[in-house]
């Protein structure tokens, strides 16, 4: 296991390298003068010159790779075009927001999905078989932003039950920032009313972005048992008398867990760097709404900034996956 953890850690530079491979290549043949762009449609030639020359704009495309891969083999990502910032620095405040909404979206499609699925299967082609693919395919049809428009029409606009856009009321303070995590450096601080507003403003978008999330997991959860359930160890467990709850949940789940865990892995990676149309919606700012302002802007070094992290979160989500593996079925062995 520590030779596989090994050789996956250092794979890892060779995911870094790839996605800032394409994504510099991209960023050149778009049609488009991020300087132009970054200085606005008034800006004077002399200006727009002056300004490519000091970014390095204006250097041959690959003088500006070469410069790109040394400053990101010293971990620096480069400055945004747009904020005049490291993109390193931009980063670290905006991620924590799209983490904390997608480890929220993703509680909430595992606590009503892996039920949902598992009833699904146990009452194969019953009323709540029928009634759990209705949801599913409905919650996997409905398009996110439609969603998110009804959600905060109904409960804040119609009801007021549940606070608008952002992550925090107006007149409330901000903890001290520690991890960046609202709910947890309210919680860290102590500060009970700010953790329940910024849990009452994460409620709806967190059900939006997992909406699709749970229909996803609740059909990979049916099919999963359903295949588990048909084999012979199961009937085996039935026949020596156990109890149909811990046939289910001891040794059928568990054997279904591994494709399980394959989508979900790859479902964790979705939430966490495709969440654009819900934080812009919900205001919420994190690093979908900070990727679209930078796309926006012909901001490139910022977008390749975004592109990378996504591309690491993929590979360690895959990775965790693959350790998880073995907790799940230990016959699997990694040379």
């Amino acid at each position: 296991m520590l030779a596989f953890l090994l050789r996956r850690v250092g794979s890892l530079v060779f995911v870094v390298w790839g996605v800032g491979f394409a994504a510099f290549f991209i960023s050149q043949v778009v049609p488009a003068d991020p300087a132009a762009a970054a200085l606005g449609n008034n800006a004077r030639p002399a200006q727009v010159a002056a300004y490519r020359e000091k970014r390095g704009l204006d250097k041959p495309p690959w003088q500006q790779y070469l410069l790109y891969m040394r400053s990101l083999a010293t971990g620096d990502l480069g400055r945004s075009l747009r904020t005049g910032r490291p993109i390193l620095n931009d980063l670290r405040d905006f991620f924590p927001a799209t983490f904390e909404l997608t480890i929220a979206a993703m509680l909430f499609a595992l606590a009503l999905g892996i039920p949902a699925g598992i009833v699904a299967a146990v009452k194969q082609d019953g009323p709540l078989d029928l009634g759990v693919r209705t949801l599913a395919l409905v919650g996997g049809a409905t398009p996110v932003y439609w969603l998110a428009i009804l959600m905060l029409q109904l409960f804040h606009a119609k009801l007021g039950w549940l606070p608008g856009p952002g992550r925090l009321d107006a007149y409330l303070l901000a903890p001290p920032r520690v991890t960046g995590i609202l709910t947890l450096d309210a919680l860290l601080a102590g500060d009970w009313e700010v953790l329940g507003d910024a849990l009452r403003h994460l409620l709806l978008p967190a059900l939006v972005l997992g909406a699709f999330s749970t229909a996803l997991v609740a059909r990979m959860v049916r099919s999963a048992m359903l295949e588990v359930l048909s084999q012979d160890f199961v009937r085996t467990a039935k026949a020596k008398g156990l109890p149909d709850t811990k046939v289910v949940l001891k040794h059928a789940l568990r054997n279904a867990a591994l494709p399980v865990l394959t989508v979900l892995g790859s479902l964790l990676g979705a939430l966490l760097t495709g969440a654009v149309l819900t934080e812009t919606i919900f205001s919420w700012p994190g690093l979908g709404s900070y990727a679209t302002a930078s796309a926006t802007a012909l901001d490139f070094p910022a977008v390749m900034g975004v592109t990378l992290i996504a591309g690491l979160a993929y590979s360690v989500i895959n990775l965790l996956v693959d350790v998880l593996y073995v907790v799940f079925d230990p016959r699997i062995a990694y040379a």
